[in-house]
């Protein structure tokens, strides 16, 4: 089975945007959405992508999409329903809101977690771990559920618990945009760059 067959990739879409606001999900990125831009690289890693957010919001984008089975619990509610709806091995996550991320350094992510079994394999900068550019093995469902029902949403606690393999990140490979201002400039480097 080759490692692709193993893993699902799934684009963290569900957030409320209220430092940005509006739906960073949804920004003009490259004459598409920032959600899609991501999902096409999510897809190029792992074989395949399903948004995690709510169907009424990006079900016009044409791409799979899957709510929450635990709604309003954050990021963790996102990574529980990623869990429980794929069948592979192995779940790549990442969030909408990381516009340099790239299919090869997904790749890595995920050859590190075949590689050594991981439970989860998470990008690393300077900032420390991003568990939100990361790969969570099957097997991490009941540590999730757990974390949820115990209402501990922080979900760098859970990959310290899980023992999380960190692997090294150009911090702009993972920087994620927040505000108006982080998008402007943004734009205003891709614009220099290209």
């Amino acid at each position: 089975m080759s490692e692709v067959a193993r893993a699902a990739g799934f684009v963290l879409a569900g957030g409320r945007s209220r430092r940005m606001g509006r739906d960073k999900a949804l920004l003009e990125f490259a004459s598409q959405t920032l959600v899609e831009a991501i999902a096409a690289q999510v897809r190029d890693a792992a074989g395949s992508v399903t948004l995690l957010g709510d169907p009424a919001r990006y079900g016009h984008l044409g791409l799979a999409v899957v709510p929450d089975i635990i709604p309003g619990q954050g990021p963790l509610s996102g990574l529980h329903a990623a869990l429980e709806t794929s069948r592979e091995d192995y779940v790549l996550l990442v969030a909408c809101d990381m516009p340099n991320v790239e299919a090869g350094f997904l790749r890595t992510l995920l050859r590190t977690a075949f590689q050594n079994e991981a439970k989860c394999v998470v990008a690393r900068t300077s900032h420390g771990l991003e568990p939100l550019c990361a790969v969570y093995h099957r097997s991490t469902r009941a540590d999730v559920a757990r974390a949820l029902g115990e209402g501990r949403l922080r979900i760098r606690e859970l990959v310290a618990e899980l023992g999380g393999i960190g692997v090294d990140a150009d911090p702009r490979m993972v920087q994620n945009v927040n505000t108006e201002d982080d998008w402007n400039l943004h734009l205003t480097e891709k614009e220099r760059a290209g």
